[in-house]
């Protein structure tokens, strides 16, 4: 089979290598890239992040890489959200007030509830909320993925996985060809390794 080309957003901030790594190893062309011509050629593209909600934003507005976000999704490429990657696609956040987010979904992301230890900083279990996702595709009912966050999603009509957190928070969601994490695949061992491959796979077969 070919491998398909995974663009992965440049916008300087991030896991970014962590990420093309690990699509790298899932079997794709991975390709770290902030050209409109190289993500327009992609079979798939991804957005990863780490750190704050504000900046990341800033950042991926400041090299022209909303409207590309846009762009794919409206012409119905794979696009996966990841960690804060996932977050900047929600209207806003709580940790940023003031800075829009690109408003992929309607929710906001909300501070981790006062009980727990913020940052959720360990291995967690997701309870899938949408079993036949195909996010999720191989894996066992009890996988286990590896959480760095102190800001997750409200719940809403697109969420596909949970996790026991205090409350239940969102690890995951789905809509259509979008998917988006709050959880780091590329470092949740075979789990997340199984993950990356499915949307390789969901890429390769658009």
């Amino acid at each position: 089979m070919s491998e398909p080309t995974i663009a992965i957003l440049d916008y300087g901030i991030g896991n970014l290598h962590s990420a093309h790594k690990g699509f790298a190893h899932a079997g794709a062309n991975a390709v770290l890239t902030r050209d409109p011509a190289v993500i327009a050629a992609a079979d798939g593209v991804v957005l990863p992040g780490v750190g704050a909600f504000g900046p990341c934003v800033e950042a991926i507005r400041s090299v022209g890489l909303d409207k590309v976000t846009h762009e794919r999704i409206a012409a119905g490429v794979p696009f996966f959200g990841i960690c804060v990657g996932m977050q900047v696609l929600f209207s806003g956040s709580d940790e940023s007030p003031g800075v829009d987010g690109l408003g992929v979904f309607d929710e906001r992301i909300i501070a981790l509830p006062d009980t727990v230890k913020r940052p959720q900083m360990q291995w967690n279990m997701i309870d899938r909320t949408v079993v036949d996702h195909p996010m999720f595709e191989g894996l066992a009912d009890d996988a286990w993925v590896y959480f760095v966050h102190s800001y997750a999603a409200e719940l809403g009509p697109d969420v596909v996985a949970t996790c026991a957190y205090g409350d239940d928070l969102v690890a995951a969601v789905g809509r259509d060809h979008v998917w988006a994490c709050q959880f780091h695949p590329e470092k949740s061992g075979r789990n997340g390794l199984r993950i990356l491959e499915n949307f390789v796979a969901a890429a390769r077969e658009a």
